[in-house]
């Protein structure tokens, strides 16, 4: 089942002269990521304190392989299609130099080794779509990514998160796009629902240490019953971008988002934007947190002020805060919301996922990137502070008491097509490695194709 499944790219490409399509195009990546670090636990969402000896100790440390390949082309005038799979190994790793994987793709098999169990290597469809586009009119339905504030694929990791879904775009308004899109299902790990809530976790992952993408890559309903959402995007005034979006989470929240980006005609190379967020819990998922004596909705602000007035250098900085009330998090509603998704506010940091948009977060996020030429160097700190909640609502899956600083540095270098990154973090959270500060060492490598 496996082999069918990686060779319907193999397929579509091999037939694209029987059915005359034209600029078919062929991409894709192998990737392998490795991490360690010297804490205690290698990931907040484990239930077992792994005791390591260090950097580089098994226990804790993670590693990963993905293979990528993608085709797109024009099926006739105005209609394109795309398809990518995914496959993803951890070529034994797991039962060797690391104890687990990145990605929660993976099925589990017991086995007869001294860990008595192994990451199963997994292949999917992640994209098969259509698109047609009329006049300033196109839509697309199928399976894809999506870039939302609330609802998107994260990319940070080594296999992203996508949904089966149809999307409407319209640009016939001046300097204006409107957007309309239902999402029927994805396979993110436990998007929101009135289950995650009471504590039956959606796709639960055997491995993988990023909760994004679920136990076999298996696509369900999206949330309860899935989702609506509708947005402008306006550029009327061309040093401005101003969006705002809705989303109806059917029988589980209303949310929206608003964003303004301005790049300062006032003081030149600066720029400065602010955003505000509100879900509001409705239907099952309300019903459940009025049960559990919790409050419902959550809101966060955020601002930031860029700088890229030096050659080859950008600095930013950025504030946000959460309302101390709200249950969800605002984050990412795809994946593990009442865990460690990621966010889209400014101040998200660069692997502690979770923090700064958990209910209560005051979060300050420094940046500071540079190309060196040799190399594009990056320093990245984010310090967060989460007073006290509910007592409730920290029990359901939020935080509470809890500061966390995180200090970044990251040097990425290109050699043609393979591109390289090493990072050093460092933490130091209260509710993480017994409260003591850690350290963790990644390395990517990317060949793309």
């Amino acid at each position: 089942m496996k082999l069918v499944k990686m060779s319907l790219a193999a397929a579509v490409l091999l037939g694209a002269s029987a059915f005359a399509l034209d600029n078919v195009k062929v991409s894709g990546d192998a990737k392998v990521y490795y991490t360690t670090a010297d804490s205690d636990t290698l990931n907040t969402g484990e239930t077992a304190v792994v005791h390591g000896n260090g950097l580089f100790d098994k226990g804790t440390s993670a590693a990963d392989t993905a293979l990528s390949l993608g085709v797109t082309g024009d099926l006739t005038k105005g209609v394109s299609f795309g398809v990518k799979g995914y496959a993803v190994s951890t070529l034994g790793l797991e039962n060797n130099l690391v104890s687990n994987t990145w990605t929660g793709a993976h099925a589990q098999t017991t086995n007869g080794s001294s860990v008595t169990v192994e990451a199963d290597d997994q292949a999917w469809i992640s994209e098969l779509w259509v698109a047609a586009t009329l006049g300033k009119t196109t839509a697309k339905v199928g399976r894809m990514e999506l870039d939302t504030p609330l609802a998107y694929s994260e990319k940070w990791s080594i296999a992203t998160n996508t949904f089966d879904a149809a999307v409407l775009i319209n640009q016939d308004i001046p300097d204006t796009t409107l957007v309309g899109a239902w999402v029927g299902k994805a396979n993110g790990v436990n998007a929101i629902g009135a289950a995650g809530l009471s504590g039956v976790v959606d796709n639960t992952p055997a491995f993988g240490i990023d909760s994004i993408v679920g136990k076999g890559a298996n696509y369900t309903t999206f949330a309860s019953d899935g989702a609506y959402a509708v947005a402008a995007i306006n550029n009327s005034l061309k040093p401005l971008v101003a969006q705002a979006w809705y989303y109806n989470v059917v029988d589980v929240a209303d949310a929206f988002w608003l964003q303004a980006d301005w790049d300062c005609q006032l003081i030149q190379d600066v720029k400065v934007g602010a955003q505000y967020a509100n879900i509001s819990t409705k239907g099952q998922v309300k019903t459940t947190v009025d049960s559990l004596g919790v409050n419902d909705d959550s809101s966060a602000y955020a601002f930031k002020i860029a700088y890229a007035g030096v050659k080859n250098l950008n600095v930013s900085a950025a504030y946000s805060k959460a309302d101390k009330d709200g249950v969800l998090k605002i984050a990412n509603v795809a994946t593990d919301n009442l865990g460690n998704a990621q966010s889209k506010l400014y101040t998200e940091t660069k692997w502690n996922y979770g923090y700064v948009g958990a209910p209560d977060a005051s979060s300050v996020n420094l940046t500071a990137e540079y190309d060196a030429g040799f190399a594009k160097l990056g320093a990245y700190y984010t310090d967060v502070s989460i007073g006290t909640t509910n007592a409730a609502n920290a029990t359901v899956g939020g935080k509470e008491n809890v500061d966390m600083t995180e200090v970044t540095l990251a040097a990425t270098k290109s050699f043609g097509p393979l591109d390289a990154k090493l990072a050093y973090i460092s933490t130091d959270a209260t509710d993480k490695n017994l409260g003591k500060q850690f350290n963790t060492v990644q390395a990517y490598l990317t060949l793309n194709f």
